[in-house]
């Protein structure tokens, strides 16, 4: 059964930027998960509670979780950044959850323990821009509902210590849907620059993070000048010709971005360093795995090249 908490104080969500997230991807749960897995679910209950007083280690997305929350001291009046936590567990085993985040002094009041069951069904209606789990099918299923999300990968990386929050997003199947990389796809990178040079003057559908890409833009007009504790990249393997369909696009969507790095196929590794991203994303697994080495980051299962072999 599926246990839904929330805090009693007001606050329009859809005023705000909301982002959810795993306990997994939060916290560091290998241990308990191990248990669960080799001793079933009657194990792994149990042994959450008698560690419930024991905080739970910061996890891979905890320092991300960190930076978003310290957005809210930079405004006055009500929070302009929600998280919510979604778990598997029960809220009885997940009380261990909500006592680490208590012990972080992290402001998070609103959660779903769902009891073993997805805890996806739930984004929509707490209406979240991003969903950050460790649980591919889970992320999938958000995906496919029409929100932005990402599989947490494990990372060896350190956090950017500097306050501003850094994005860096991929461009074709993430910011944008995957319509011209399935021409590269299919034909290879002379037709794929030809039919974006052709088409330069019509802009891209929108791929599953516009409407975050968006959320974050709002928030960012809420500071003066350069003050934004917020700072976006669009890291892509595109180079000149394909780049101007790109900037046309974002011109139509009447989104801003503050960096946009074209690398012609180029390792996106040292890029995203010297940017001194928090986290990125990307739709190609491949590239996940090498930044993740380095920086936090959430693979976005979506498009061509996450279709599976027939």
């Amino acid at each position: 059964m599926a246990s839904v908490s929330a805090s009693k104080q007001g606050g329009k969500l859809s005023d705000k930027l909301v982002i959810a997230i795993s306990s997994r991807a939060m916290f560091q749960m290998d241990e308990s998960h191990q248990v669960f897995k080799t001793e079933g679910l009657a194990a792994y209950s149990q042994y959450q509670i008698d560690h419930e007083d024991e905080p739970l280690a910061p996890g891979d997305a905890f320092p991300l979780v960190k930076k978003l929350l310290s957005i809210n001291d930079r405004l006055e009046g009500e929070p302009r950044v929600e998280v919510i936590l979604l778990s598997k567990n029960s809220a009885d085993t997940g009380l261990r959850v909500f006592n680490s985040i208590q012990h972080y002094e992290l402001s998070i009041s609103r959660a779903a323990f769902c009891g073993g069951e997805s805890p996806y069904r739930y984004i929509q209606p707490f209406g979240c821009h991003l969903f950050l789990s460790t649980d591919a099918n889970d992320v999938r299923s958000a995906l496919e509902s029409g929100v932005a999300a990402a599989t947490f990968l494990p990372s060896s990386g350190h956090s950017n210590q500097d306050e501003q929050l850094r994005f860096a997003f991929d461009g074709d199947a993430v910011l944008f849907s995957d319509e011209a990389e399935q021409v590269f796809k299919a034909d290879g990178l002379e037709v794929f620059s030809a039919s974006e040079q052709a088409a330069a003057k019509k802009p891209l559908s929108g791929g599953p993070f516009k409407s975050f890409l968006s959320a974050l833009q709002h928030l960012q007009t809420q500071f003066p000048g350069n003050d934004s504790p917020i700072r976006t990249a669009l890291v892509t393997a595109r180079s000149a010709p394909a780049h101007e369909r790109v900037i046309r696009t974002l011109r139509a969507w009447n989104i801003r971005i503050d960096e946009s790095i074209f690398l012609g196929g180029l390792p996106k590794v040292e890029f995203l360093k010297a940017y001194g991203a928090d986290v990125f994303f990307d739709d190609q697994r491949v590239h996940c795995d090498l930044a993740a080495e380095h920086i936090a980051t959430g693979h976005v299962p979506h498009g061509v090249a996450n279709l599976k072999a027939t």
